[in-house]
């Protein structure tokens, strides 16, 4: 089975979770014991000082990897356009990173409609840049038609699968994304809410059972009450159950 990565939006450990960590000189260090990638949401925020990002790919295992939203000046505030000066600003500060950079995640405000122009202008733009795993959050409704897919490939782009989910195609990545890649933000009340077993089982075994291109990762959201970590956790033995060899039953002559 294809290596699946489970991690959360931030790595910060309610008290009810710590159990679930070893020991660790920073709160990241003790995240990293448990789970080898992480979402920066900060950098959506805020931006970073190089030294910021090199102390945090120091604080981690070799195999640990980081993804990083793209800031809201270029996704809200310039709406892809004319960026090219504040991304050049944010790819040299994740430069820090090396290669603990995973990728980066772009997430479109709801009201952003698809414009193909300004979509592919910033793809290219990116492209000439970086050529690390790049994925697209949109929430607005035009994003889910065969154009717009086709506009994503063109570049590499995957799609997040996210939850809740705008429309049934935003439930799942498509199926040849160069970046499988899920935001469960908690449901029904997003950031939130806690995910049932049930619901975690079916995503597990939904994740395992298609064949991917690239490492799948699945990022838990829902931090305002803390439920991430353990709704990431128990993903984790879920996953693990599931891809474990099974012992036959003995059968009878």
């Amino acid at each position: 089975m294809q290596a699946i990565k489970v991690g959360c939006a931030g790595w910060s450990i309610p008290r009810q979770s710590l159990a679930l960590f070893g020991e660790g000189e920073s709160m990241l260090a003790r995240y990293a014991t448990r789970f080898a990638v992480v979402e920066v949401n900060s950098s959506f925020y805020q931006p970073h000082k190089p030294a910021t990002y090199a102390r945090w790919a120091s604080s981690v295992p070799r195999d640990f990897r980081f993804s990083v939203k793209i800031p809201k000046l270029i996704s809200h505030e310039l709406a892809l356009r004319h960026s090219a000066p504040a991304l050049d600003r944010f790819l040299g500060e994740t430069e820090a990173l090396g290669s603990k950079l995973g990728g980066f995640l772009l997430q479109l405000p709801p009201s952003h409609l698809l414009d193909a122009r300004v979509a592919s202008t910033f793809f290219r733009m990116f492209r000439h840049r970086s050529q690390a795993p790049l994925v697209c959050e949109p929430r607005h409704a035009s994003w889910f038609s065969s154009s717009a897919e086709a506009l994503l490939q063109r570049y590499g782009v995957g799609r997040v699968a996210a939850d809740p989910a705008l429309v049934d195609d935003a439930r799942r990545p498509e199926a040849v994304s160069p970046w499988p890649y899920w935001r469960w933000h908690g449901s029904p009340r997003m950031y939130y809410s806690a995910y049932t077993e049930d619901s975690l089982q079916q995503l597990a075994i939904a994740v395992v059972s298609a064949r991917w291109p690239a490492c799948p990762w699945i990022i838990f959201d829902n931090t305002a009450h803390g439920h991430a970590t353990g709704n990431a956790a128990l993903l984790q033995d879920l996953l693990r159950t599931l891809s474990s060899p099974r012992t036959p039953e003995n059968s009878h002559a």
